[in-house]
């Protein structure tokens, strides 16, 4: 079954349109480095809950959205390989430092899962 990597992070409203631009040429870096799907997706029905939600989870601003995106992989091995090789990518280097980022990755979250129930 594949391997998940999921990621929820905060975005500036402002800086929608420059996440999206990183997000293109990240998803093609994935893509070209053996990722077999990248989404990003932006929130659109989101509540704070009672005790948690995305907007508590990542200390939404009032001036912010949620992105929830996730990459598919063949297997955990080939994320590890694939994720080696994307953070070394001369093409992302720059994004990568806190200053460039279009959001603050202090907020931010992710995590890999393997696939549990797929139908």
């Amino acid at each position: 079954m594949p391997y998940v990597d999921g990621f929820v992070v905060p975005v500036p409203k402002d800086k929608i349109e420059a996440y999206r631009a990183m997000a293109e040429t990240a998803g093609a870096v994935w893509r070209e480095h053996g990722a077999l799907e990248f989404h990003e997706c932006i929130a659109d029905d989101i509540k704070p809950g009672e005790v948690t939600s995305f907007p508590q989870a990542v200390q939404l601003k009032e001036d912010e959205t949620v992105f929830f995106s996730w990459i598919v992989y063949n297997s955990r091995e080939e994320r590890d390989v694939i994720n080696e090789k994307v953070m070394n990518d001369p093409r992302l280097k720059d994004s990568m430092t806190p200053e460039s980022m279009p959001f603050d990755g202090k907020r931010m979250f992710w995590g890999g899962f393997r696939t549990f129930v797929s139908l």
